[in-house]
């Protein structure tokens, strides 16, 4: 049985200290920023040069985080496996950013953005992280607007909102069906720049393997050269991990291939606690599975969701017929009769539990039942189609290129996919790991979506870290730090590190077994899908703890990987972050297992009022922690309790 601890327990097995102490400001929740950004300490600006700071992973959180940290005049080394900064996965995101601008006079704000987002992540969010988020949002535009990004615009020229899941208010910036890319372009644009001014020293197609801890502070990391398979050391006063999230444990995601677990699950094991890993996000609004043959899958934007309608037949008779042939009579438009507040924008997960329900009770559309329509019908009626292609044509021209099928005549299939993670690396109010001097931003922590995340709002919690906070609190933390104090990449630290990684390296090249390395992921993927995806239960997740360590036995007795170690070797790279997940996997059912009660994306099937999720706030209002203690030990789980003095807790409904 896993020890459980509650925060005011701070001694884990292992003796060491791990006290989850969120150092949240004291006063008024809207004051608690000011106050923390005045009583941090400062780097004297000819004293930041001296300071090395690692940052990996180059999306929107790690490289506004290199470029803003470069431009105050921090030594600044970024890394990331892509072949180029421009294909962080922050390039997918399509629909949009929130920020709490009240430009359109509807009501909205920065507390009603922090109601919503505590809301929205079914009361399993800290308070002051997500005030501090909505406060910082309304700099995010005029920062990226000044950069030059292409937000859409009103007829007289001021920026464009368009609504999102889970609001009741216009508060989404977007550039069409391409957020994502064109926030990404400003970010690069400024990264750039500091790579160009000789700021910021860029490894593109280099992987972290490892982090390097040295008397109880990250003083490095470990990485291989994806193209040459030389394994290195670097040195740093301080970390900065922008890695993403872990969607692709599932192996089906709307991922891109490469996301992985490996950093922060490496980090995991040298002493940061990991937080609520069973908290996954299931988007409501993805092209349904073809085929046995895919790896990955495509998310339509929750945009979309803005003018169109999602419904299935009434009749399950009717599901064969052409759209066209089914009368409105014979339609249920099933989030507008269940949800009639939020309707069609309600949030992903109450979404997408909801089209699995029509799923399982036979009125599923398209190949094997597993899809809802999407239809556009009534808004080309009302608006035109033409206005309906300004603001959607690259998605719909995506979904036509992807499944034949033109979605200005029939209705799009969508159906619930694995999309994003809320669960992380836990952080402090300063984005500070359990590990000194290790730092985690954006998807990589779990600091501000709860349970569930709104749409709109990875982009904006990305920027917020990389651009607006870090700054401060990575600033108040090497101010306590020497400069002289930086370890040497050949020290006794990074050694044994670097050994570490080599001998793990070493065994997946010496199993050569059999069976490749996607066929174990796929297999991985089916089993969470299954025990530990949209819907979970004790039996499910008992089950998966028994299938997950057989599977990972049977990994490292049989997996073929082709090719050397030290050479470019795209098998070995996955075969590495694989076995992460393979262990990874186990955590998260653990997680989900210990947590007996349903909110927000985690859903126990054995907690539900009605088919909607049952929140045990008695038992489980807090902050899941869970320490590494050893390879043959089973992890501690410390709690951090969650205190709610702004936004009352109460049952979450969009009815």
């Amino acid at each position: 049985m896993d020890r459980t601890s509650s925060s005011s327990i701070p001694v884990a097995a292992s003796g060491r200290s791990f006290v989850p102490d969120a150092r949240i400001p004291g006063g008024p929740i809207e004051q608690k920023w000011a106050k923390a950004k005045f009583e941090m300490r400062l780097v004297n600006p000819a004293n930041k040069r001296k300071y090395k700071v690692i940052v990996v992973g180059s999306g929107l959180a790690g490289g506004a985080a290199a470029a803003t940290l470069a431009e105050l005049g921090y030594d600044v080394a970024c890394f990331c496996f892509q072949d180029s900064p421009r294909r962080a996965h922050s390039i997918a995101a399509q629909g949009g950013i929130n920020a709490a601008k009240n430009y359109q006079n509807d009501g909205d704000s920065v507390h009603r953005l922090f109601y919503d987002t505590v809301k929205g992540g079914d009361f399993r969010a800290r308070e002051a992280n997500v005030h501090r988020l909505a406060e910082v949002s309304v700099d995010i535009i005029d920062q990226c607007a000044a950069m030059g990004v292409p937000f859409a615009r009103e007829y007289g020229g001021t920026l464009a909102n368009r609504s999102f899941g889970g609001a009741q208010v216009s508060r989404t910036f977007y550039a069409r069906g391409q957020t994502g890319q064109q926030l990404l372009l400003g970010v690069y644009s400024a990264l750039s720049r500091q790579i160009g001014a000789g700021k910021v020293r860029m490894f593109s197609r280099t992987e972290m393997l490892d982090v390097v801890v040295d008397n109880g502070r990250a003083v490095g990391i470990i990485v291989r050269d994806l193209v040459t398979g030389e394994i290195s050391s670097h040195a740093a006063h301080a970390v900065v991990l922008a890695t993403g999230g872990y969607g692709n444990v599932f192996f089906l995601s709307t991922n891109a291939k490469g996301c992985n677990v490996t950093s922060t699950y490496r980090a995991f094991k040298r002493g940061a606690g990991f937080a609520n890993p069973c908290f996954t996000q299931i988007h409501p609004t993805c092209i349904p599975v073809s085929g046995d043959y895919q790896s990955k899958l495509t998310l339509m934007s929750e945009s979309l969701r803005n003018d169109g309608r999602v419904w299935v037949p009434r009749k399950a008779s009717d599901c064969k017929l052409h759209p066209d042939k089914i009368a409105d009579e014979d339609r249920d438009y099933y989030l507008e009769r269940k949800y009639p507040s939020f309707g069609n924008l309600s949030p992903r997960d109450i979404a997408s539990r909801a089209a699995k329900e029509q799923c399982d009770d036979g009125r599923g559309v398209g190949p094997g039942g597993r899809g809802v329509y999407l239809d556009f019908r009534d808004a080309i009626a009302r608006d035109g189609e033409d206005r309906v292609r300004e603001k959607y044509g690259n998605l719909f021209d995506m979904y036509e290129r992807i499944t034949g099928e033109n979605p200005y005549r029939v209705p799009m299939r969508i159906y619930p996919a694995v999309h994003y993670t809320m669960g992380g690396l836990w952080v402090d109010y300063h984005l500070q790991t359990t590990i000194p001097g290790l730092f985690c931003l954006g998807e990589a922590n779990f600091s501000d979506h709860g349970a569930n995340r709104l749409g709109a709002s990875a982009l904006m919690q990305g920027l917020a870290d990389g651009y607006f906070i870090i700054s401060y609190t990575l600033g108040h933390y090497l101010a306590g730090v020497a400069s002289s104090s930086l370890t040497s990449s050949t020290a006794p630290a990074f050694a044994d590190a670097e050994r570490a990684v080599k001998q793990r390296l070493d065994r997946l090249m010496a199993v050569k077994g059999n069976r490749s390395v996607d066929s174990f992921h796929k297999e991985l993927g089916q089993v969470l899908w299954e025990d530990c995806g949209m819907a979970r239960t004790k039996g499910s997740l008992e089950h998966a703890l028994t299938a997950i360590p057989k599977l990972r036995e049977q990994f490292w007795r049989d997996v073929s990987i082709l090719g050397g170690r030290d050479s470019f070797n795209q098998s070995l790279e996955k075969a590495g972050r694989v076995a992460d997940f393979l262990e990874f996997a186990e955590l998260m059912c653990k997680d989900a297992l210990v947590r007996e009660e349903s909110c927000g994306g985690h859903y126990r099937v054995e907690h539900q009022v009605e088919g909607e999720a049952k929140r045990d706030d008695q038992n489980f209002c807090h902050v899941a922690v869970w320490e590494h203690t050893g390879d043959e030990t089973p992890p501690a789980r410390h709690t951090e309790p969650l205190a709610f003095e702004n936004v009352k807790l109460a049952t979450r409904s969009y009815k």
